[in-house]
C-alpha cells in the first residue's frame, strides 16, 4: 500500500440513505489532504464521561477509502473517540459530547439521525473476538436478519461474500453450521469482520483488533485490512506502532485527550512535527 495513501456493531436495522449530501472541506491544517475524499470530519470534539473531560477540541478528517491509525499511550482518548464515531458512547451513562462529527457532510450527533441507521453506515470490531453463540453463517446472517433480509438465498449470498471479504471462506465454507465457538482466536476475529462487512458499512472502525492474537493471525488481518481499504473507510486505534506504519495511510497521534498532529503516515514516523510525537514513536515514553 502507498504511504499516501462489546457489543457488535452489526445491530444496525435500516436501510442507509440512498444518497448523501456533498462531503464537506477537511479542517484548516490538514495539509495534504484531499478535501474531496473525506469521509468523517470532526471539528472542536470535546468528550466528558459525566464530569471527566476525555477529549479536548478534537478537528480530524478521515479520507475516504484510506486507512487512519490512531496512536498513542494508554488512557489517551484514542478508543473513546473511535467510539463517537458511531456513537457507541451513547451507552455509557453520564456520557457528553460537544462539536461537530460529519459523514459524508451529514452531523451524526443530530437529534434527528436515527443511531441504528448511522451503526448501519459504520460498523464496528472489537478487541477480542466476540462471536455470538450461534452457527458461523448465523453469525454473519444476523445483521441482515434484524435488517429484514429473510430470503435464505439472499443470506446465503451475503455470508458467502461477507466470509470471502474476510479472508474466511476457505476456512469455513465447510463448517458453516458449526459453532463460531469452535473456530481459532483470529478465525472469530476474521468472523467479526465478516459480521460487520454483512451489512454493507461504508465506513469500518476496528479498535485494536489485533491485541489478542498471534503473529500468523495479525499478519492476516494485516492484509485483510489492506484489502478492504479499497472500497471501505477504515479506522483503526492501534498500541502498535509498526502496525500504524504497516498498514495505515494517515496517521493521528493522541496525548491527554488531545490530538497533538495528523498526517501522512511516512510524514509522521519521519518528519513529525511536534516533538511529543517523535518522543513517543522513539519509545521516549508511552
Amino acid at each position: 500500500m502507498s504511504p499516501l495513501i462489546e457489543e457488535d456493531s452489526a445491530i444496525a436495522e435500516t436501510d442507509a440513505p440512498t444518497s448523501s449530501p456533498p462531503r464537506p472541506a477537511v479542517p484548516p491544517g490538514d495539509a495534504g489532504l484531499d478535501a474531496t475524499v473525506a469521509k468523517l470530519v470532526l471539528r472542536d470534539v470535546n468528550f466528558w464521561y459525566g464530569d471527566r473531560q476525555a477529549l479536548w477540541d478534537v478537528s480530524l478528517s478521515v479520507p475516504a477509502q484510506r486507512v487512519t491509525a490512531l496512536i498513542g499511550p494508554s488512557g489517551c482518548g484514542k478508543s473513546t473517540l473511535l467510539r463517537l464515531l458511531n456513537r457507541m458512547n451513547d451507552l455509557v451513562p453520564g456520557a457528553r459530547v460537544e462539536g461537530s462529527i460529519g459523514l459524508d457532510g451529514e452531523e451524526i450527533y443530530d437529534a434527528g439521525l436515527e443511531v441504528e441507521i448511522l451503526r448501519r453506515r459504520v460498523g464496528m470490531v472489537f478487541q477480542k473476538p466476540n462471536p455470538f453463540p450461534k452457527s458461523i453463517f448465523e453469525n454473519v446472517a444476523y445483521g441482515p436478519r434484524i435488517q429484514g433480509i429473510g430470503d435464505r438465498a439472499r443470506l446465503a449470498e451475503i455470508v458467502e461474500t461477507s466470509l470471502k471479504r474476510s479472508a474466511l471462506w476457505e476456512e469455513a465454507k465447510d463448517r458453516l453450521d458449526a459453532s463460531a465457538l469452535g473456530l481459532s482466536g483470529g478465525q472469530q476475529q476474521r468472523l467479526c469482520i465478516a459480521r460487520a462487512l454483512a451489512t454493507a458499512p461504508e465506513v469500518l472502525l476496528m479498535d485494536e483488533p489485533c491485541s489478542a492474537l498471534d503473529p500468523i493471525s495479525t499478519s492476516k488481518i494485516e492484509d485483510l485490512i489492506e484489502e478492504l481499504a479499497d472500497t471501505v473507510t477504515i479506522v483503526i486505534v492501534t498500541h502498535n506502532m509498526q502496525q500504524a506504519a504497516r498498514v495505515s495511510d494517515i496517521t493521528a497521534f493522541m496525548l491527554t485527550g488531545k490530538l497533538v498532529e495528523h498526517g501522512v503516515t511516512e510524514d509522521i514516523f519521519t518528519r513529525p512535527s511536534q516533538k511529543q510525537t517523535e518522543d513517543y514513536i522513539t519509545g521516549r515514553f508511552g
